[in-house]
């Protein structure tokens, strides 16, 4: 079977690197993936592939069913939409849309998919059971479309397993990474707006000054992790963003902050956003200032099914070998697969897109990959859905 797998995964390469191509260049944000929708739709139909189409606009679930008997049914999920980056990058396929481009590898992710459709439908006759595509919008942006189309139901019958690949390039083409249990961190943003009186720089005493307040709540904020979190409980508190539009000698009468929270224990994650408005609350207060909160409650944290992510493991060893496949530590990044993972026993694993030389790292404007990882990523995929379709 794997000979069988790995032939079709070669057979389907050249044109897995135009589909590829073809989207990086016409790169599209969040819940704005239209024209990227029409493209897959485009080559599901060229290949007589049934699917539902405009699930949260542009969203697209394609189904493949085996010959064999069987009531199995599982997700493969793939993401569709780019990022607000101008690129820098000078190839043939760089992207034709002006700062947008798909500097996360959500280009690999949709076409790879296709890829693993195409092999898989090819070997229909050696499987039983149902298999869903999931091409879905929104990944980069709150709510996220993982968990609107979950919501459209998608996901029902529930599925016995959902997996899905995402590009790393840290680690070499022909080579992927799998951790069992917790992997990625929950997210949730934070904005807050502190409101005080402005005026002359020269005139402290006579104002309300957010810019200090705003610097006395940033530091007091970082003690929630360090005094209040149990250690061996990852957690990050982070502010990126600082706007008070002032100047040497003008303190404006507000500043704006924004930053993120991720962990991994969600009770912990909703005791501190508590402790996050009550010190805001508190240090805007004894100051004579006001405030704004709002603390929007993004992506849960991943967790990878112990028993799925050994057999995906598994799998992926027999298919590349033992020292193409590595074990991986906890991320504090996030992902909207997250809402898969909480529906149905899932495996998230790292597809390597490096050349061993220069790592172009992900939301960069250089960001690019090895295509020789499409080899894998579709191969790869294929073999784990019929291994599990067939244990």
């Amino acid at each position: 079977m794997i000979e069988k797998v790995k032939k079709l995964a070669n057979h389907y390469f050249e044109d897995i690197v135009k589909i590829r191509r073809s989207i990086h260049q016409n790169a599209e944000l969040s819940f704005e993936e239209y024209n990227t929708s029409l493209f897959i739709q485009s080559i599901l139909e060229e290949n007589n592939i049934s699917f539902q189409s405009g699930i949260v606009k542009t969203g697209i679930v394609a189904e493949v069913k085996g010959e064999l008997e069987s009531s199995n049914n599982l997700v493969l999920r793939a993401d569709m939409d780019a990022l607000p980056i101008i690129e820098k990058n000078e190839t043939p396929y760089k992207s034709a849309n002006e700062g947008v481009m798909h500097a996360c590898g959500h280009d690999v992710h949709s076409s790879s998919l296709l890829g693993t459709l195409l092999i898989l439908n090819d070997l229909k006759h050696l499987f039983g059971g149902t298999i869903r595509f999931v091409f879905q919008p929104g990944e980069e942006k709150l709510p996220g479309g993982a968990s609107l189309m979950i919501k459209e139901g998608i996901l029902e019958p529930k599925p016995s397993c959902c997996i899905a690949q995402h590009v790393y390039p840290e680690l070499e083409a022909g080579k992927v990474g799998f951790k069992s249990g917790t992997y990625m961190a929950s997210a949730d943003e934070i904005y807050i707006t502190i409101k005080g009186k402005g005026g002359h720089a020269a005139l402290p005493h006579l104002l309300v000054d957010p810019v200090v307040i705003s610097a006395q709540i940033i530091t007091s904020l970082q003690q929630i992790v360090s005094r209040n979190n149990n250690p061996e409980n990852p957690s990050v508190l982070s502010f990126g963003y600082i706007d008070a539009k002032g100047a040497t000698n003008v303190i404006p009468d507000s500043v704006h902050l924004k930053g993120t929270f991720r962990t991994f224990d969600e009770k912990w994650r909703f005791d501190a956003h508590n402790k996050i408005k009550s010190i805001v609350n508190s240090i805007c207060d004894a100051n004579g200032a006001e405030c704004d909160i709002d603390l929007k409650v993004g992506y849960p944290f991943l967790k990878n099914d112990p028993k799925l992510t050994t057999k995906s493991k598994e799998s992926a060893i027999e298919y590349l070998g033992k020292e193409n496949v590595i074990d991986l530590s906890l991320r504090m990044t996030s992902e909207d697969f997250s809402f898969f993972s909480q529906v149905s026993p899932s495996c998230f694993y790292r597809l390597g897109t490096g050349d061993g030389k220069t790592i172009k790292k992900l939301h960069t404007s250089t960001f690019d990959v090895n295509e020789d990882a499409l080899r894998t990523s579709t191969g790869l995929m294929a073999y784990i859905v019929l291994k599990e379709l067939n244990s």
